[in-house]
């Protein structure tokens, strides 16, 4: 067959997947990609090549009057050489890394004894874990702030212990930044984990433990290695929404803590510089989608490969 043929065959046949009840299922997530994500993005690159202005919109229009173009990356290299941008992605990336680690650290056995678990007793963990999806996001912070507070339900817990001799400061720290965002996240590392261990297949562990491994060489060798997917898929899920956390470092972090969730409302909201802003958001989203998407990349070869 000639290759102008084979070429005509190859398009017909992708017209009649697009068209066909597959080919609908298929596109129905790349159209909600591409209006829900690719053209925010858009528009929000867009802003971050203008100007400020004193005005409606607070932005220069990308294009004068006379057709020519007047966009610049002024904002891309104010990010570049302002330390304090700098310091806030770093001391982002490296929040969201330790909340990461600590919500793995409680989240893996946890999913480890619900998918061993009788399915009876699997049940109520599992609705365990899903329970504070009941009550509102804001609500379980203002809650930590209750109980970390001076006058607080920790504090007052370790002073009738006999366990302290005065309140401890706990609030406005890293110390309760990094439990509000390992409390909020964890279910986020729990299920995926979870999804992954329960369909491992345990024989395998038998087996290792059948030929001399103990259990705890055991888990090192088969279970963790095979659980791998899961813990990239719930570390994801976690790191990626606290690196750009605003509510919970208001409210529970200290004043002077850098990150870049509270200076994105800062630059939108007190300084009106939506080009600041925007281009803050789009350097946030190329540093968290473009490493997902080599990873990614990466996985899809090996797979092939294997």
């Amino acid at each position: 067959m000639a290759v102008a043929e084979r070429l005509q065959v190859a398009a017909a046949r992708r017209r009649t997947f697009w068209f066909s009840g597959k080919g609908a299922v298929t596109g129905i997530p790349y159209l909600w990609l591409f209006i829900f994500f690719l053209v925010p993005f858009a528009i929000v690159f867009r802003i971050s090549l203008s100007e400020p202005m004193i005005a409606q919109p607070p932005y220069s229009p990308l294009f004068g009057a006379d057709g020519g173009y007047q966009g610049s990356f002024f904002n891309y290299q104010l990010l570049a050489d302002d330390v304090l941008f700098r310091a806030a992605y770093l001391n982002s990336l490296w929040i969201a890394g330790i909340s990461t680690l600590v919500t793995l650290l409680i989240g893996y056995p946890m999913a480890y004894a619900i998918a061993r678990a009788t399915p009876l007793v699997r049940n109520l963990l599992l609705m365990a874990v899903m329970l504070p999806f009941w009550s509102s996001f804001l609500l379980r912070v203002y809650a930590l702030k209750t109980i970390m507070a001076d006058t607080g339900l920790a504090n007052g817990l370790l002073l009738h212990l006999g366990l302290i001799d005065a309140p401890i400061r706990m609030l406005q720290t890293d110390f309760a930044l990094y439990v509000g965002i390992s409390y909020t996240y964890l279910p986020f590392m729990i299920l995926p984990l979870y999804a992954t261990l329960e369909r491992l297949d345990w024989s395998l562990v038998e087996a290792a433990e059948d030929l001399g491994c103990r259990p705890w060489k055991a888990f090192l060798l088969v279970t963790l290695p095979l659980s791998i997917p899961g813990i990239i898929a719930g570390a994801m899920l976690v790191f990626i929404p606290a690196t750009g956390e605003f509510v919970i470092p208001n409210m529970l972090g200290a004043s002077d803590t850098l990150m870049i969730g509270r200076m994105l409302w800062d630059t939108f909201f007190s300084e009106r510089d939506w080009t600041l802003a925007s281009a803050l958001a789009v350097v946030l989203l190329l540093v968290l989608v473009l490493p997902i998407m080599l990873f990614q990349v990466v996985e899809a070869r090996r797979e092939e490969r294997a």
